[in-house]
């Protein structure tokens, strides 16, 4: 299970939860904006806001840090 299927599946108002990684896409179900606020926060801590928001150097390197550690997990 990768790093944002782990984390995201952690939160308990999430469902339907897809990863298109060739979009760089993030699909899913819930039922409160506390919920979308809670994922967005989740994704940016995780080196992977939100298209748009700024992706500073500091992020993309959690992001590869994590899909690095999630390689070796597997």
């Amino acid at each position: 299970m990768g790093t944002i299927t782990k984390n995201l599946n952690a939160i308990p108002d999430v469902a339907e939860l897809h990863i298109e990684l060739e979009d760089s896409a993030v699909s899913y179900a819930y039922t409160s904006e506390e919920t979308l606020a809670l994922v967005q926060q989740k994704l940016a801590h995780l080196g992977y806001p939100i298209d748009g928001d700024k992706n500073t150097l500091g992020s993309k390197a959690k992001s590869y840090v994590s899909c690095a550690i999630g390689k070796m997990a597997s």
